[in-house]
């Protein structure tokens, strides 16, 4: 098998896929049956830079080719050959943010990501006046807030992007973008698949009294959907990427995407009526939908598109394992304080599988998981809080259901927009993430607070490298299928799944639980009134 890999490689056939994560950068490259061959990483950190949450140009080029040279060296050791040709190649980022250059291609403000908080008056106006949700962390936000701030720098943009649409005009010299990541940026049509031109409108008209001498249309990348070559390797950015000079320029790379559109990919979650939830520190669910929505819900629900331009709604919370963590390390100091000791994994296990023995309403008990605010619930601050009354059942297994439950509530007061007001129907919903380390225990909270089945797939812990990678081979390939089918037969065709469907009593459990949960936000508002 080796040999055969061995072959490919020196062929040229391989793609590969490239992701800026907030702490991570990973590349995953792929054989012919689109499976992981080889892998290289690269950690970093975002700093603090006079209140502006970035990372320089300097560490973004570094990053680039250090997790480049870490997947040559993973090539070498598993097949002692050098990289030097790839057939296709795809960037992918975390979304949003705000990189600006002027005319001579110059940065003009350090990158702002999608971490910074600073626009929310922008976000708000622009929310108003298109009648759609436009997040703080979207790149119009940025640069509107920008201009309210009357910063000098804002009349000489030529040109802004994100981290992935940087890197792929550094490789390339294309100032594109994928549409999934692009509708992170601003509005997209579902019908032109490129941005809204009556909302490109409405911000000209929004700004004409600064007398900048740009539309905003001249400054935006490009739109490309999956499928698009989007331009080639240069000479200058081989040698961005690759350091020792090896890899041969002028092979086709994939429109850049965003990490929500490779993890939509990379779970094969990118049809009408399905979606993914990731579940670990934060929880998001994505539900691919097949009509547009009939309100904004700015702030509830984030509106962005698959790779492939399917309109796609997002719900975000900011706290979900996170508090369980700390009260499952607690126990585990109980143990060692009485002189034993445990294995963690087996402690998490023993823990969260408890939770399976409880009541389905978790006998009454209700804990808050906000470590930080919820802007789902209205909450600027978190406070963490167990709250019960004398008659509730309170014993190790409705306390342990009551930690997973609630790591769903915010997410849930989301999804109840998609379900209860805009009837969004899902077929499948595949999760992935920490919380479903205990299989059993995570699959029945989950599947009990989305009332859907929940899938699990073997290759979803591959994640959004390897999802670009996908896109990168389908960009070279794509055997005039439309992307959802190319992924159903060429790719998970033979993927093991495991999907479990929550019981009837299960869900009446979690919905008892959530009403309680509703009901007690006012605790947690009093709570962070109160305590400091």
């Amino acid at each position: 098998m080796n040999d055969e890999i061995k072959e490919f490689i020196l062929g040229g056939n391989a793609c590969l896929g490239l992701e800026f994560g907030s702490t991570r950068i990973k590349a995953v490259l792929i054989d012919g049956q689109k499976k992981p061959i080889a892998s290289g990483a690269f950690d970093w950190e975002n700093s603090l830079d006079n209140g502006i949450w970035t990372y320089s140009l300097d560490e973004i080029h570094k990053g680039l080719s250090t997790c480049y040279a870490n997947l040559k060296k993973d090539v070498n050791e598993k097949y002692g050959v050098k990289l030097t040709k790839l057939k296709a190649m795809g960037i992918s980022a975390m979304m949003h943010g705000y990189l600006a250059f002027d005319k001579n291609d110059n940065l003009l403000v350090p990158f702002r990501t999608w971490r910074n908080t600073i626009t929310g008056e922008a976000s708000q106006k622009l929310s108003d006046l298109f009648n759609y949700p436009i997040p703080e962390r979207w790149s119009i936000s940025h640069l509107y807030q920008a201009m309210l701030n009357k910063e000098a720098h804002v009349k000489d943009v030529a040109f802004f992007t994100t981290l992935a649409g940087y890197v792929h005009w550094k490789l390339t010299g294309q100032k594109v973008l994928g549409i999934g990541d692009a509708s992170g940026m601003f509005p997209v049509d579902m019908q032109t698949k490129n941005y809204s031109a009556k909302m490109l409108s409405a911000f000209d008209n929004l700004i004409k009294p600064y007398g900048f001498s740009y539309k905003l249309e001249d400054i935006l990348p490009k739109i490309l959907v999956a499928g698009k070559a989007a331009g080639t390797l240069t000479a200058e950015g081989a040698k961005l990427l690759d350091k020792d000079g090896d890899l041969e320029a002028g092979f086709t790379f994939a429109p850049p995407e965003g990490d929500a559109g490779t993890g939509m990919v990379a779970t094969n979650s990118v049809r009408s009526r399905t979606g993914n939830v990731s579940a670990g520190t934060s929880v998001f669910a994505m539900v691919v939908l097949e009509k547009e929505l009939s309100a904004a819900y700015n702030g509830k629900i984030d509106l962005v598109t698959t790779p492939s331009g399917e309109l796609t709604a997002m719900a975000h919370a900011n706290n979900c394992t996170g508090e369980y963590d700390k009260w499952i390390k607690l126990f585990g100091e109980a143990i060692s304080a009485c002189g034993f000791s445990v294995d963690k994994g087996k402690l998490y296990d023993s823990l969260l599988g408890a939770a399976l023995k409880g009541d389905k309403d978790c006998g009454g008990c209700i804990p808050y998981n906000y470590i930080s605010g919820e802007s789902m619930t209205g909450l600027s601050e978190g406070r963490p809080l167990f709250v019960r009354t004398q008659k509730n059942n309170f014993n190790l297994a409705n306390f342990m259901r009551a930690q997973l439950f609630t790591s769903l509530g915010a997410l849930r007061t989301g999804m109840n927009i998609l379900f209860d007001k805009e009837n969004v129907k899902i077929d499948r919903l595949t999760g992935h993430g920490g919380f479903f380390k205990t299989q059993e225990a995570g699959l029945t909270a989950m599947s009990s607070a989305m009332h859907t089945p929940i899938s699990l797939m073997e290759t979803a812990g591959e994640g959004g490298p390897w999802g670009m990678a996908l896109l990168a081979a389908y960009a070279v390939d794509t055997e005039n299928l439309p992307l959802a089918d190319w992924l159903d037969k060429k790719v998970f065709a033979n993927s093991k799944c495991k999907t479990f469907e929550a019981s009837k009593e299960d869900i009446e459990g979690f919905n008892k639980f959530f009403e309680n949960y509703t009901k007690g936000l006012a605790i947690e508002k009093c709570a962070t009134e109160s305590i400091e």
